[in-house]
């Protein structure tokens, strides 16, 4: 586990956190701009010293300003990665990969060096000088650079944010690699609703220098009482697994965790079993007192209303609905709510217009 509590006077306000994090997947961390997220960060990695401070990973203590224990950045066993890859420019790609093992005192060893450069998708660059590599490039290098070092935490302070949408997209998968084959945690600072959903694990929210909420992704995300739930881009993530696919229309089904339903969605074939997660827009979704006749929406689902609250429109709501096990939020017209008499505990039928997989 990875324990966090600090306090550190900041220009406009205080920040002052006590965090718990999990060991292992990535924990996104997420706020308006200001609101301190990357001054975690750097207090993790001892680039600032925090006045009060005790941080602890895995067992690992950094930090504990009541015993006067302060690591030097260079002796704690981590990774930091910036929004801008900071590459040095007079060295090829290995050169600045061997860079990243000579700076550890327990670098990765070859076999681990292999497998960091082949789940990046760096070899075909280590000849190339840095200074004629794409932005998606230079961060996968950067990445890579961090994890031969063979770090206890990997820090990503908006990674992609300098990316254009095209190298984002590319960068994504192996981002994706990294979360599923790499036995360590990472801290993910975003301000991109669509990388949150896609790889976080964990969500912590800031807010002007205090803890809002901490927890699991799929917990958080459509609560009625935080932010994410309020913004154009709402959304609930669910898992589940490949249960069928349909050749001829290039259809998969997947079966939702913790439940019978199952969703259909246009997608190439995947393995039966893959565990996959999947997004869904509140304005993708609508309701029905009875189950729609003659609809091209696939997937029409039973669930039960468990909360409306206004939206952030004045003719919007927001209706929060149990799918067995799972949360998903629909984003409907005040007049729509009124109209069907919809109320919490109230059975409807679920229409989904889109569902984003990421595999």
């Amino acid at each position: 586990m990875i324990h966090i509590r600090l306090k550190q006077q900041l220009a406009a306000f205080t920040l002052d956190l006590d965090l718990t994090l999990p060991a292992r997947g990535i924990s996104a961390i997420v706020g308006p701009s200001g609101s301190g997220k990357t001054t975690l960060l750097r207090c993790i990695a001892g680039l600032e010293r925090a006045e009060q401070a005790f941080i602890e990973v895995n067992g690992h203590c950094w930090q504990d300003s009541q015993r006067g224990l302060w690591l030097a950045p260079h002796k704690r066993a981590l990774g930091y990665v910036f929004q801008e890859a900071s590459l040095f420019d007079h060295l090829n790609v290995q050169a600045n990969l061997n860079y990243g093992r000579h700076r550890s005192a327990e670098p990765a060893s070859d076999q681990q060096a292999t497998q960091i450069i082949e789940l990046l998708g760096i070899a075909q660059l280590l000849q190339r000088s840095t200074s004629g590599l794409s932005g998606g490039e230079r961060q996968r290098v950067g990445i890579a650079r961090a994890l031969l070092a063979n770090p206890r935490l990997l820090l990503l302070d908006e990674p992609l944010t300098a990316l254009d949408p095209q190298r984002k997209a590319d960068i994504l998968p192996y981002l994706e690699r990294l979360h599923a084959e790499l036995d360590m945690p990472l801290l993910y600072v975003s301000h991109s609703p669509d990388e949150v959903a896609r790889l976080a694990d964990h969500l912590v929210l800031l807010d002007n220098g205090t803890l809002r909420a901490s927890g699991p992704l799929q917990t958080l995300l459509p609560r009625l009482d935080l932010p994410m739930a309020h913004s154009d881009d709402a959304r609930s993530v669910l898992h589940g697994q490949v249960s069928a696919c349909d050749d001829r229309y290039q259809l998969l089904e997947l079966t939702l965790d913790g439940s019978p339903l199952q969703l259909r969605l246009p997608h190439s074939a995947l393995p039966l079993g893959q565990r996959v997660r999947v997004a869904v827009q509140a304005r993708d979704v609508s309701l029905a007192l009875e189950k729609p006749q003659h609809s091209s929406v696939l997937n029409q689902l039973p669930a039960h209303i468990e909360a409306i609250e206004p939206g952030s429109h004045p003719a919007q709501a927001l209706v929060r609905l149990a799918l067995g096990d799972n949360v998903l939020l629909a984003r409907l017209t005040r007049y729509s709510v009124d109209q069907l008499q919809l109320q919490p505990g109230l059975p409807v039928w679920v229409q989904i217009k889109a569902v984003a997989l990421f595999d």
